[in-house]
């Protein structure tokens, strides 16, 4: 089992700044591929960041250059948001799953999620 723990969401201006944080705990061949989804009120949930097992990021086409994912050890992740928009507005779930490399496309190919921060971003 796996268990993450998001923190440091809130509200911001557009234009502003937040750092978003997933505390990871549990079997560690259960978490090779890690990533950052997004679920905006009457949305689907969809990809925002993600990396896999050699720490490679992928990233949506709508946060590049702006978003960036990291893995600082094995039981932290962060997303660095810069320049955030309002259509960034949503729930960000942490999530991770025992393939190598699950992909940033399609939630459902990881299997661990923590239950979500929220940002607010405000024009």
């Amino acid at each position: 089992q796996v268990q993450l723990e998001e923190s440091g969401g809130g509200s911001v201006q557009a234009g502003g700044t937040l750092r978003l944080t997933c505390a990871v705990s549990g079997y560690t061949a259960h978490r090779h591929s890690m990533g950052w989804f997004r679920q905006g009120t009457g949305s689907e949930r969809e990809g925002v960041a993600c990396i896999d097992t050699f720490s490679r990021p992928s990233y949506a086409d709508s946060v590049k250059g702006r978003f960036t994912i990291s893995k600082v050890d094995a039981e932290t992740l962060h997303l660095e948001m810069n320049n955030l928009q309002t259509n960034d507005t949503g729930v960000y779930y942490c999530a991770a799953d025992s393939r190598f490399w699950a992909g940033c496309g399609s939630p459902s190919r990881y299997v661990y999620w923590g239950r979500g921060t929220q940002v607010t971003v405000s024009s």
